[in-house]
């Protein structure tokens, strides 16, 4: 833990280092695509009311640059073949800085794989001086007895969610109460080390320093759902490629993520294999045609299926737009769900607004609204990222919502547990309290 506080730490430094020379990328590495945005930050950090530490800051920012470009070598959201990847990211980083006529260093990135889980952590200390300070903060964050999420895994986000102080709770900042006790409920997100480890050394190889890291599920949901959502209660659900990400948040804090392994990728290589063309051709079939539901119309609507294969005959079939939804829908049913489980496992009918948002590329199919009400329930919408200075038209879509939320969580930090100065001996709080335990047992 020590390690990864340390690396936290210096990847926060760099944040700010590169807000203060005013410019910064924005890379989200998803299965379909690479999007690299470029923002330049105009205004200075202003102090935030419901925030809570040195970077709940706020600043102004524009979108100066951006670039896509389709994704290569990636897999559920994971890098599958590395060279493939920096090939891809270089392209995307260097149309953007082109467009931004300006020269990036520091990118911040997401990503949607990884095997995210989440864990709810506890912790209280004893006020010394009667007030809580900075320290005391620092000391209850400290004092989470850390789950053994075991080996090969890494903390992304480690958020406090809520604060309480003796027998009143729900504090979103704590500084400045009076009373005897400090008790902090913070929720940890970890992922898979190796990911990362892939992540960076792809990044490296394009001569980039990282200044940032964050989950797709995260960010996704800071860009799709609006602030009642945010603080009522709200899932957000990223349809991507190649994963589906999956974000519970209340009081404006994510207090559950998770991914599965299916997207609109699957979608597409069901319509290949039963249609028997072409990927590149299947994704057309699927934009344009595509749908969940079908209709009495469906069976006379005739689409070309058309192809390069030199066969005459095989080139220029025809299907019903019927048989292209029933190829489509229970692949979509199963990627439902397979959410539907996972957010019963997390308990999200416990809460007390069940807003379902759905965003990502897969999200667009028409008709996947009506039919995810079915499946997951009635309060679902579909959701746009927030609309963001200098982002061109382009990129304004729900396939970009994780883009957008990036840019927000660059500009906008929530603070985590490395944002305070916690004391050396108090990192690894687990294997201290451990070490107590084993002293009052043995002597």
């Amino acid at each position: 833990m020590t390690d990864l506080y340390q690396s936290q730490r210096a990847m926060r430094n760099m944040r700010q280092a590169a807000m203060q020379r005013g410019v910064t990328a924005i890379l989200d590495v998803g299965t379909s695509k690479i999007a690299c945005l470029v923002l330049r930050f105009d205004g200075p950090e202003l102090e935030r009311e419901d925030g809570l530490g040195p970077l709940a800051g706020q600043s102004q920012f524009r979108v100066i640059g951006a670039a896509t470009t389709r994704s290569r070598g990636v897999r559920f959201g994971e890098i599958h073949t590395m060279q493939e990847t920096e090939r891809a990211i270089r392209t995307a980083v260097q149309a953007a800085q082109k467009m931004a006529q300006v020269r990036v260093d520091h990118v911040i990135a997401c990503f949607s794989g990884a095997h995210p889980r989440s864990y709810g952590l506890a912790g209280d200390v004893q006020l010394t001086e009667g007030q809580v300070s900075e320290t005391d903060v620092a000391r209850v964050l400290a004092a989470c007895d850390v789950p053994d999420f075991g080996q090969g895994r890494e903390v992304l986000h480690a958020h406090p969610v809520n604060f309480a102080v003796d027998h009143r709770t729900g504090f979103g900042d704590p500084r400045g109460h009076v009373g005897n006790r400090l008790a902090v409920d913070m929720h940890l997100l970890t992922i898979d080390t190796p990911a990362v480890q892939n992540l960076l050394y792809c990044i490296k190889r394009c001569d980039l320093e990282l200044a940032g890291l964050a989950s797709s599920a995260y960010v996704s949901g800071l860009a799709s759902l609006v602030e009642d959502e945010q603080e009522l209660g709200a899932a957000c659900i990223d349809m991507g490629g190649g994963a589906t990400g999956i974000s519970i948040f209340i009081k404006k804090h994510m207090i559950f993520a998770e991914s599965a392994r299916l997207g609109g990728d699957h979608v597409t290589g069901d319509i290949a294999k039963g249609l028997q063309v072409p990927v590149p051709v299947a994704e057309r079939i699927k934009t344009i045609h595509g749908g969940v539901h079908a209709t009495g119309m469906d069976d006379r609507e005739m689409i070309e299926i058309g192809g390069d294969s030199g066969d005459w005959e095989k080139d220029r079939r025809k299907v019903s737009r019927t048989e292209l939804i029933g190829i489509m829908r229970p692949r979509v049913e199963e990627i439902l769900e397979e959410v539907r489980a996972i957010l019963d496992a997390a308990g999200f009918d416990q809460l007390p607004s069940q807003q379902i948002v759905l965003t990502g590329g897969a999200s667009q199919i028409p008709g996947l609204d009506g039919l995810a009400a079915r499946i997951l329930g009635q309060n679902v919408r579909l959701g746009r990222p927030l609309r963001v200075q200098g982002l061109p038209q382009a990129a304004t879509g729900p396939a970009f919502s994780s883009s957008v939320g990036l840019c927000l969580f660059a500009a906008h930090p929530q603070d985590e547990w490395w944002d305070f100065e916690i004391p050396a001996e108090r990192y690894p709080a687990r294997s201290l309290r451990r070490a107590v335990r084993w002293f009052k047992d043995n002597w």
